[in-house]
């Protein structure tokens, strides 16, 4: 680690260069000159902006974490609200073979959570970003290709090496962040690439138009269940075993469409091209395709990529580099947490620049950050990894997501949303409530992968709606998101979520004894002991549905 030089003697060309001007790059250029207005940020950025809507990147889908942080954070709301679209939620269709898409069971909220994201025009934001981070006095080079670097290689300061219109320059950095997504620059030079055991891969594509599924059905008592009837604004997941299928629309008058699978299940190359993406469709997935494959929603683009989940030896350093974004992990589009992970590292960015700027040792902070930054990117592995055969499961599956949905909220959230992500002494004060949050969660992962192996037969769908919104202590925590907590409230408040946790985890511990009673609990009874027998937290209908059948024997299911 070398020493560094004082601040206020730099004799460099910017104090923090964002190789990248992607959605990564672009916010945290936004982030570091809103919080330091006299701090110099450059980014360069291969691509030519303004760059064109809806075709653009993948990753349209925003939650909690990243919609806060553009929305709060950065202070975009009002372009988020004018010109993108507010998101309906998830929602879930166990539609395997299926035409019938109002027959189906479905998984998703009647009405608005309290908490909003939103569905974004990756195109779209990224000219707004180039325009804010501009405004703010970034010096934003579009057009312009990284053609080498040298890490501390110059006084102290990196070095890169830019092209722009056929001419060359060098600028010297005092920070150098890497946001260049898969390309990886500082990734490639330092050899941090680390690949992970999650097997997936994803084709996608973007066609002209919005797809309704309120057009899938004539069916008013179908129609009514969401108010208003607007689940095309929903991210749409058409499920069944080892993949899921997305639908996002986008406010350019275009949608998203994308297959992501299980690489042992479902073969890359049986939907590595649109003519075999659209056959892949069609099999698994009808009623979509028929939706799908109609002359108003011209083809816009198609693209895959295999493996696509990876890790990073090292996002955070002591010699004042970092990687956000793509360029250090990327887990699975499910849940979209992208924009979490890139508000997390950006989050983290800023605070070790600003330490590093008040002359402040910061090389112990980047230590902890990367401790603490992999953690939550280990953990919410475990949310995906060996996991996709249970989305085909109608009764798993939906339990799987408010479980997923409840470890999200009851940790992870709260701490972002509360500021408190870079407040050490309170994040080591609720490390052991983290700890049994996390070893609950792996536990109920492995607890719900037995779960759905045992369920040897196939559910037929029963044309139930599953609505989360009326699950009040469920819509309760999304709305708590939001609330202003002193330290002690704050400490009750996660607390309280991770009882909530074991509370849950007793209930689906019992539920899945039930009906399978050789399951083995995989240390839950161990995390539960001396807990008192949990009262049922879920609406009765959500697993006692007495219409609903596993082959033609009625069965408590949920």
């Amino acid at each position: 680690m070398t020493d560094h030089a004082d601040p206020a003697s730099a004799t460099n060309d910017c104090d923090v260069l964002i190789l990248g001007g992607g959605l990564a790059g672009l916010t945290l250029s936004i982030q570091l000159r809103q919080r330091n207005p006299s701090l110099r940020v450059t980014v360069v950025e291969r691509n030519a902006h303004p760059v064109r809507e809806a075709a653009f990147k993948v990753g349209e889908s925003t939650v909690e974490i990243g919609a806060h942080y553009f929305a709060h954070v950065l202070g975009l709301r009002e372009h988020l609200e004018n010109q993108q679209l507010r998101k309906f939620g998830f929602r879930f269709f166990f539609s395997e073979g299926r035409t019938d898409l109002d027959r189906c069971t479905e998984l998703g909220v009647s009405r608005l959570l309290p908490t909003p994201s939103w569905q974004i025009d990756r195109g779209r934001f990224e000219n707004f970003l180039g325009e804010q981070a501009r405004a703010l006095g970034v010096d934003f080079r579009d057009a312009t290709v990284v053609r080498g670097l040298e890490l501390d290689g110059c006084d102290g300061d990196h070095a890169v090496t830019c092209e722009h219109d056929g001419q060359r320059s060098v600028l010297r950095a005092r920070w150098l962040v890497d946001a260049a997504g898969r390309a990886g620059l500082i990734k490639r030079k330092l050899d941090l690439a680390q690949a992970n055991a999650h097997n997936a891969n994803a084709a996608w594509w973007r066609v002209d138009g919005c797809i309704k599924p309120e057009d899938w059905s004539d069916d008013p008592a179908w129609l009514a269940r969401c108010t208003p009837p607007a689940r095309w604004r929903s991210t749409n997941h058409m499920c069944g075993p080892g993949y899921w299928f997305w639908l996002i629309p986008l406010a350019s008058d275009s949608h998203s469409l994308g297959i992501v699978c299980d690489g042992d299940m479902h073969p890359l190359e049986t939907m590595n091209t649109h003519a075999k993406a659209m056959d892949w469709l069609r099999r698994h997935q009808p009623g979509v395709a028929a939706a799908v494959d109609r002359p108003e929603h011209g083809l816009q683009d198609f693209l895959f990529l295999r493996h696509f989940s990876h890790g990073c030896k090292q996002v955070f350093s002591g010699d004042r580099w970092a990687l956000t974004g793509e360029s250090g992990v990327f887990l699975d589009p499910f849940y979209s947490p992208g924009s979490d992970f890139i508000a997390l590292s950006n989050t983290y960015v800023c605070d070790l620049v600003e330490r590093d700027m008040r002359g402040q040792s910061f090389a112990p902070y980047a230590e902890i950050y990367q401790k603490l930054y992999m953690s939550f990117y280990e953990n919410t592995l475990s949310l995906y990894q060996d996991q996709y055969p249970i989305f085909g499961d109608a009764q798993v599956m939906p339990l799987k997501v408010i479980w997923d949905y409840t470890f999200y909220w009851a940790l992870l959230a709260p701490v972002f949303f509360a500021g408190r992500q870079t407040d050490i002494a309170m994040l080591g004060r609720l490390r052991p409530q983290f700890m049994l949050g996390s070893e609950l969660n792996l536990a109920m992962q492995a607890l719900l992968r037995d779960w759905q192996r045992a369920n040897a037969a196939s559910l037929v769908a029963d044309g139930r709606f599953l609505d989360q919104h009326e699950i009040g202590w469920f819509h309760e925590m999304n709305r708590a998101l939001n609330d202003t907590l002193d330290d002690e409230a704050f400490a009750r408040r996660i607390t309280d979520n991770v009882a909530r946790m074991r509370t849950l985890a007793a209930e689906l511990l019992g539920l899945a004894r039930q009906e399978h009673p050789q399951l083995p609990d995989h240390g839950l009874a161990a995390l539960l002991e001396g807990e008192p027998t949990p009262r049922p937290s879920m609406d009765e209908a959500w697993y006692h549905a007495g219409d609903a059948v596993r082959d033609v024997e009625p069965a408590a299911l949920v």
